[in-house]
């Protein structure tokens, strides 16, 4: 980019000289110049380095991981011990854990196979009372049982004190029974309007 640069010079004929120089960024031009010197001279004896390095650093990892392996073959016959002991207690843990789900899972199983007993046990009352002739709505109760067994033997007659909702002679299109609202037919004729 171009910038414009104003000086005073001594000069009669053009008291206003202009002089253009290019702006450059000299940090960043001694940097890329410093670095390519570096590269041209010692190039070859940088990669080798960079290389040497590398190797170093893979040797000494495969020789930690080592020291660890052997480290971990040498255990002491207490740490065996300890680990033969950990080992038992949760087979223990495990196998008393395992007992207890089994007997949760009987218990369970009983109550299901008690609830399906008396599911066909209500299916079997509920047969014979439809083939009695009797309601089979509710699940009938041993006492209800022996009382109806009573009961059906005896003439059933209906009640006669309810009361009507309702007088015979009841309406609700002529807004008669007192109530509040009411049906009222429309004007016949011509409509007055304006």
């Amino acid at each position: 980019m171009d910038d414009v640069e104003i000086t005073d010079v001594d000069d009669d004929d053009n008291p206003y000289r202009v002089e253009k120089t290019r702006l450059r960024n000299q940090d960043l031009g001694s940097l890329s110049l410093t670095v390519g010197e570096l590269l041209s001279q010692y190039g070859w004896y940088l990669l080798v380095v960079t290389v040497l390095v590398y190797l170093l650093i893979q040797y000494l990892s495969r020789r930690r991981s080592s020291q660890s392996s052997s480290s971990s073959a040498q255990q002491t016959p207490q740490d065996v011990a300890l680990v033969a002991k950990r080992q038992e207690a949760m087979e223990a843990a495990r196998i008393k854990m395992q007992e207890e789900l089994n007997a949760k899972a009987d218990i369970f199983r009983e109550k299901q196979r008690q609830q399906e007993e008396e599911k066909r046990r209500q299916k079997i009352e509920i047969w014979d009372s439809m083939q009695q002739g009797r309601s089979y709505k509710g699940t009938p109760k041993p006492s209800q049982t022996t009382e109806e067994a009573s009961s059906s033997t005896t003439v059933l007659k209906p009640k006669s004190d309810k009361k009507p909702l309702r007088s015979a002679d009841y309406n609700p299109l002529t807004g008669q029974g007192g109530s509040s609202c009411t049906w009222r037919p429309g004007r016949r004729g011509p409509s007055s309007g304006g």
